[in-house]
Formats: structure tokens, C-alpha cells, sequence
């Protein structure tokens, strides 16, 4: 092990004086405590390095003692229901963000392990030896590089994390003794034996997503919004309600208030797919904005580094960080302290070759061991005052396919979810448009296009209202703003606190699609052949579709196509009454 003797501290940052060889990257231990740090520059005899714990007390002349391999966290079946700091270290409880210093890992947990190989079997890397058996069957994973002949193999039994499951034999003759976990460098992506196209969506479960801005899986959405705009909540939901496997949840820089509601809440959730505790299948990494700084930047890359093992054990995971606003912010200040020379608002040359590496992580592959799994990565953007042309928001943007954009007029007029219909995009939507044609809406990609353009013409035409007033403009663009209001209130807005409307599964989303979609083509086709636009907004039938959301739950997917006959029956008989008068 290499050893150095710092002589200059700030903050986070540490230089030290050496003989010896470092490397890049290299993780550290500094000081008496042995806290842990990484090496981020090489200047001839002196080592430039950052320390994710706190550094008070640290003076010249404490040694530092180098690990001779890179930054990297344990992986293994104890992650699940876990609760992390962002260096994977195990917090103590829902309302203790404390760490004993040079804390590096938990204490190793047992679980019933099955074996699904024996001696002389050939095992080849990233495929499964054997798997914990428990409240969820988990694969025990040959480490990516390992690879050969069975020598040994435990029987099924109760074994620790850490204990000698398998020994193997690689084709150059060294052994390799197997565990239930092994550690992974974070900033290394793992690999896959080859990326997938993403051309199915995750279903979150939130109309305005699935159906206008659809995220694939495999895919990376940014969601931006300023401060109480309903980034934290919507992501929660998210994490409740999308059809992912396992969720990671990364609160990067979060206040500890809002750490602590995360923690609170998380525990208490019932999965809806099993009707257990949704921490089951849930990692939590929790670095709150008063934690050391450093760790916040390494934060990221120890979430998508869980997110890429549970999807090389062919899983879908969603990746929800919380924000990448004040990672940027940790990078600008270690930056600083560095005495690099700043960019655009001060950050960093560097900020959008890290956004690219960490979005970039996201991906549908065939994994080394032959399953598909995925990760998508869902990175929230919390930009000074709501300014999206700020540098996070517009790099983000550059790596992004989905942006779902978060309206602050919007919230304070309580609509939820927030996100506004013309700032937001999903360059997805042509990807997963068969999905959901072979799930029963043929039309899908003709609708999405038709209420798009419905809203753009709402957002033209309420300008125009507010001078000369809605009832002074031409019958047609009165039709426009009620069918616009109607696909507001009917479809788009979803309350998360409803039983009923909390979610909305596909096959009710086609459902309310279809039949609003309907009541727009008739109203149209009437205003066009005379229909005054008053009666229209009077028919009884425009109130229940604007609350179909909330009266029509997933029990009654099958009575929302027989209000095709209540639209049909209301416009005939406003034909009637046209013709009656002529």
C-alpha cells in the first residue's frame, strides 16, 4: 500500500506529499480515522485527492494510505430494503444521517442460499452459480472477468454475505473463491454482452406521461421544475406505481427534511403488485445537502452502479434521482476548491461529459448471462428560479429523450401532475407507438398527435380570449378551448392522493383516450355543421368526462366505451334541435 503525508487542506479537498506510486482514481484512506477518499489528480510528487466524510480535525502531516484499487461499493442481496449514504455505507434509521468515521460497509447479513451448479459444471461470467432464497429469490452473479470450471460447491443451507460460496478454476489455472457479493469500481460501467433497442414504454401509471410523453424502458427522462413545482412527489409516485422490478432512489443533495419524509413514507408503502412492503424491492441512497459534500458527487455513480447489478441479474430497474441540480452544484464547489478554471455559471468544463456519463448508463441489454434487463434513469433538474436555460437543464437536455417539464402556473392552480403539455417532449414516442398499438389502441400515435395539437391551439387562442373575451371569438375556437379544458380536467390532471385515480393502467389510458378523443371529432363535426358552441359545453356528458379519471376506476374500465352511445346520443340530439328551428 502506497503512503503519502498530506500537507494542505480545504474542505473536501486534501493535497499530500509522496515517493510512492498513486493512481487515478484510487480510493484512500486519510488520517488517523481512516476516511475515505479518492484520488482525482497526480502532480508529480503530490496527490490532489477528495474525502467523502467529514474532514474537521484533519491537519498537515496525518498520513494517507492508499488501497492500490479504485472507488468501489459491495454489491449483493442486502441491498434490498436497504437505506445507503452515497458511498453504500448503512445508515442507521429513518431519522439518524449519522456515520461513524472511516465507516466502509455493513456488517455482513446470512441468507438460504440454493446452488444451481455443482463441481465440474462450467460457469461463465455474469451467470448465476446460485441463488438467496427468502421473501425474494435473488441470483447470486459471477463477477464480470470470472469465468471457468466448478471445483467446489456449498449445499444448500444459511450462509453469510461474504463466506466462500464456489470456488472456480479460470482457464489460466487461478482460483477464484465466489461469495454472495462482490464489489464493483463505480465510476466503471458494468458490462453487457450487447444494448438492446428500447421499444416498449415503462408504464408509470401517470396519463400525461404514458400518453403524450412516454419514457422507454432502457430510456432517460429529465424532469425539470423549479422549487415547489412537485419534482420530489412525482418521483415518488413514480418509484410506488411504474412497472419496474426494483427501484433505486438516489436523494442527491435533498434537504433532510425531505430525506426524512422520503424515508418515512417508504417503508410504509404497499407494493401494489404484491401487496408487501414496497421496500422489498427498493434501495434508497440518501445524501443529504449537509452531508460532506464530495460524497453528494460520488452519490450518482454508486446508484446507477446498484441499478446496472439488479440489471445484470435481468431485471427492470428505474433509476429516480433527486436532483442532478445539486450534484452539479457538489462537482462546481469541489471544482473550485481544485482551483480548476470555471465555466458557464461556474461550473466546471467538465459538467456535460459527466451528465453524458451518468445518463449514458442507462440502457436495455442482453446481460453476460444471457437474460435482458434494463435501466431507466428518471434524473429530476431543480434550475435557479425556474430558469431552463440554466447549464444543468441545457446539457441535460442534450442526453435526455423525454423532458417533462414542470410548470410552476400550473401548480399553484393545484393541477398535478405539473408538467406542462407544450414545453415537454419524448423523442420515445415513435419507439413504443407499436407497443401500444398491440395493446389494443391501433390509433395511439394519431391521438397523441391530435390532443397535442388541441393544446398548442388552447395556448394561441386563450391569449386572444383574455383581449377580446371567449365569447367574442368564432364558434370553432370556442369548441377548441372546451374540447382543450376537457382534455385537462379529464385526462391529464391525476391527483396522487385518489384511490381511484392515484394510477391508471393501459388499458384504462386507451379507454379514456379513445372516447375523449371521440367527444372532440363530434364536437368539431357539429360546430362545423351549424351546432352553436353554447349547447355543446352544456351537454351532460362533458361533466362525466371530465371527471373520468376520478369516476370511472380500473373495476369500470369496461363502462367507459358505452359512453360512445352518451356522446352519440347527445349530439343527435342537438342535431335534432338544429333542424327543429330550421
Amino acid at each position: 500500500m502506497s503512503k503519502a503525508v498530506i500537507r494542505w487542506a480545504s474542505g473536501p479537498v486534501i493535497r499530500a506529499r509522496t515517493d510512492e506510486v498513486f493512481h487515478s482514481y484510487e480510493a484512500l484512506a486519510v488520517g488517523e480515522a481512516g476516511l475515505l477518499g479518492e484520488v482525482v489528480q497526480l502532480n508529480g510528487d503530490e496527490i490532489v485527492a477528495q474525502v467523502y466524510e467529514d474532514t474537521t480535525g484533519l491537519r498537515p502531516g496525518d498520513p494517507v494510505t492508499g488501497t492500490g484499487a479504485p472507488l468501489s461499493v459491495r454489491l449483493g442481496p442486502g441491498l434490498l430494503g436497504g437505506i445507503f449514504d452515497g458511498l453504500l455505507r448503512p445508515l442507521g434509521g429513518q431519522a439518524d444521517f449519522r456515520l461513524t468515521a472511516g465507516a466502509t460497509r455493513a456488517a455482513a447479513r446470512r441468507f438460504p442460499f440454493e446452488p444451481r451448479l455443482g463441481a465440474g459444471d462450467e460457469l461463465a461470467p455474469g451467470a448465476p452459480f446460485g441463488v438467496v432464497t427468502g421473501a425474494r429469490e435473488q441470483p447470486c452473479l459471477a463477477p464480470p472477468g470470472i469465468t471457468g470450471r466448478v471445483l467446489s460447491m456449498v449445499a444448500a443451507g444459511e450462509y453469510g454475505e461474504d463466506d466462500t460460496l464456489c470456488e472456480v478454476e479460470d482457464p489460466q489455472g487461478r482460483r477464484h473463491a465466489l461469495a454472495m457479493t462482490h464489489t464493483w469500481p463505480v465510476r466503471t460501467p458494468r458490462p453487457c454482452r450487447e444494448r438492446l433497442p428500447p421499444n416498449a414504454p415503462m408504464i408509470t401509471g401517470q396519463r400525461i406521461i404514458d400518453t403524450l410523453f412516454p419514457v422507454a424502458r432502457g430510456g432517460r427522462a429529465a424532469l425539470p421544475g423549479g422549487f415547489g413545482t412537485g419534482k420530489t412527489i412525482l418521483q415518488e409516485a413514480l418509484a410506488k406505481w411504474c412497472d419496474a422490478d426494483v427501484i433505486v432512489y438516489v436523494g442527491c443533495g435533498e434537504r433532510g427534511n425531505e430525506m426524512a419524509e422520503v424515508l418515512d413514507e417508504f417503508p410504509g408503502l404497499e407494493d401494489p403488485r404484491t401487496g408487501r412492503p414496497l421496500m422489498e424491492r427498493a434501495v434508497i441512497i440518501a445524501n443529504t445537502s449537509n452531508m460532506p459534500v464530495a460524497a453528494r458527487e460520488a452519490s450518482i455513480y454508486t446508484a446507477i452502479t446498484v441499478a446496472e447489478y439488479f440489471r445484470d441479474q435481468g431485471q427492470n430497474v428505474a433509476l429516480m434521482a433527486d436532483s442532478t441540480s445539486r450534484w452539479a452544484e457538489a462537482l462546481r464547489e469541489v471544482s473550485g476548491r481544485l482551483g480548476e478554471l470555471p465555466g458557464e455559471a461556474g461550473y466546471p468544463a467538465y459538467l456535460s461529459a459527466r451528465l453524458a456519463g451518468f445518463y449514458e448508463r442507462s440502457a436495455r441489454v442482453r446481460t453476460l448471462g444471457g437474460q435482458e434487463g434494463s435501466v431507466t434513469v428518471i434524473g429530476a433538474v431543480s434550475p435557479p428560479a425556474g430558469d431552463f436555460s440554466e447549464p444543468v437543464t441545457l446539457h441535460t437536455k442534450r442526453f435526455v429523450r423525454c423532458f417533462w417539464a414542470l410548470d410552476a402556473e400550473r401548480a399553484r392552480a393545484r393541477f398535478y401532475p405539473a408538467i406542462h403539455p407544450l414545453t415537454s417532449y419524448s423523442e420515445d414516442a415513435n419507439r413504443v407507438a407499436p407497443w401500444w398499438h398491440a395493446h389494443g389502441n391501433s390509433e395511439w400515435a394519431k391521438h397523441r398527435e391530435r390532443l397535442l395539437i388541441l393544446l398548442e391551439q388552447q395556448a394561441k387562442l386563450e391569449r386572444m380570449a383574455r383581449i377580446v373575451g371567449k365569447d367574442a371569438l368564432p364558434a370553432a375556437q370556442q369548441v377548441t378551448l372546451t374540447c382543450a379544458d376537457l382534455v385537462n380536467e379529464g385526462l391529464l390532471r391525476q391527483s396522487s392522493f385518489s384511490t381511484v385515480d392515484r394510477y391508471c393502467s393501459p388499458v384504462r389510458q386507451a379507454a379514456m383516450l379513445r372516447v375523449i378523443v371521440h367527444f372532440v371529432d363530434r364536437a368539431e363535426r357539429a360546430v362545423a355543421e351549424g351546432i352553436e358552441p353554447g349547447p355543446i359545453a352544456a351537454l351532460p356528458v362533458l361533466a362525466t368526462l371530465a371527471r373520468l379519471g376520478e369516476e370511472y376506476g380500473e373495476d369500470r374500465v369496461g363502462e367507459i366505451e358505452r359512453l360512445w352511445n352518451e356522446i352519440d346520443d347527445g349530439f343527435h340530439a342537438l342535431e335534432e334541435a338544429r333542424d327543429a328551428v330550421r
